[in-house]
């Protein structure tokens, strides 16, 4: 997700289902249990949002490979934490 968010950087989030184009969401892998990604919200029909990475000059796994997310499973990211602060 760089330039917006940098390796290492911690996050705050919180289960919300109020979704809108261009939130920062974290959710759970479609097809790895327990692996987390961070995407920003690019489309939703209010029960699934599709997601994509804000950096499209590197390969990435998002819903161009996956599809669409349901959002109920997802955390809205409301505090992005300073990598100097981890």
């Amino acid at each position: 997700m760089e330039p917006t968010l940098h390796a290492g950087q911690g996050l705050i989030g919180f289960r919300n289902r109020r979704v809108s184009v261009g939130q920062l969401r974290c959710f759970e892998h479609p097809h790895q249990p327990s692996f987390w990604m961070v995407k920003r919200v690019v489309d939703h029909d209010g029960t699934t949002m599709r997601v994509e990475s804000d950096n499209r000059s590197v390969p990435t796994v998002d819903s161009r490979r996956f599809g669409a997310v349901p959002i109920a499973d997802s955390y809205r990211v409301v505090v992005r934490i300073p990598t100097r602060w981890m």
